[in-house]
């Protein structure tokens, strides 16, 4: 796999062993793992830093894998899963039943389990800015975002978006309602040979307010989530009012109660 930096795989398994012996094969090919032991574990997890796939057992904390994979829509996660599973029937059945890039089933051989790795990481690769809905519209205040398109609209003048801009405004009205970290941030609008730190999230969402914000300094739309990242929020959301922020002023942060 050629990259500057590795790819980062989370082994989600309730099996030590098994995911000790994985994740020793998959760190010798040039892979970076994080073994999880749970499923709670492996959502925090991956709220905070998205990895660029999950190896998951089907059936990981009495969850099986179309609920585990429930679970993942509910939360807005875009990352490529391979799910394990010990009978071959289930293989069929959950290929049918969720949106996993793969199905693998137990026993398997751990060249096998990289292979399938190496595939569904190559199909997964992707271009920061790809739209993810070409036909979806999304109202905010004034504006129209036009997906398809990479522009604002506000009545007839249009903008057209930066890569960046377009990239993170996909990512935030795509999941309105949910805290995103500066992390599943930075991966969605930011490629892996960039070098940039997390702080330039908040310029770029500094830069968006100003455009979209009637007052950018009492964020409505894109709110900050105090510790955490940024957060869409619908302008149909009938709970926000001005009390719920406060003011971003000389590097502050406003707090969503």
């Amino acid at each position: 796999m050629d990259a500057d930096q590795p790819f980062h795989l989370y082994i989600a398994d309730e099996d030590p062993t098994l995911r000790d012996m994985l994740s020793s094969y998959l760190e010798k090919q040039g892979l970076m793992v994080t073994p999880v032991g749970s499923l709670d574990d492996l959502l925090h997890r991956t709220r905070q830093l998205r990895p660029d796939l999950i190896v998951l057992q089907s059936g990981l904390s009495g969850v099986n894998g179309v609920q585990a994979w429930d679970r993942f829509q509910t939360e807005g996660f875009q990352v490529p899963v391979i799910l394990l599973t010990a009978s071959q029937q289930d293989v069929l059945r959950l290929k049918e039943e969720t949106g996993a890039d793969d199905c693998l089933c137990k026993p398997f051989s751990v060249r096998e389990l990289f292979s399938r790795v190496e595939n569904v990481l190559r199909q997964a690769s992707f271009v920061p800015g790809t739209p993810m809905d070409t036909q979806r519209q999304v109202s905010i205040g004034e504006h129209t975002f036009v997906v398809a398109a990479r522009v604002l609209r506000r009545g007839a003048s249009v903008r057209v978006l930066s890569s960046v801009e377009y990239a993170l405004l996909t990512e935030l009205t795509a999941n309105p309602g949910v805290a995103l970290s500066r992390e599943q941030l930075l991966a969605a609008s930011h490629t892996r040979k960039d070098a940039v730190m997390l702080r330039t999230i908040d310029a770029s969402i500094m830069r968006l307010r100003k455009v979209v914000e009637p007052e950018p300094a009492f964020p409505r739309y894109i709110q900050t989530v105090r510790g955490h990242g940024y957060m869409f929020v619908p302008q149909e959301h009938d709970t926000w009012h001005p009390g719920h922020a406060l003011a971003e002023q000389d590097g502050g942060e406003a707090l969503i109660s």
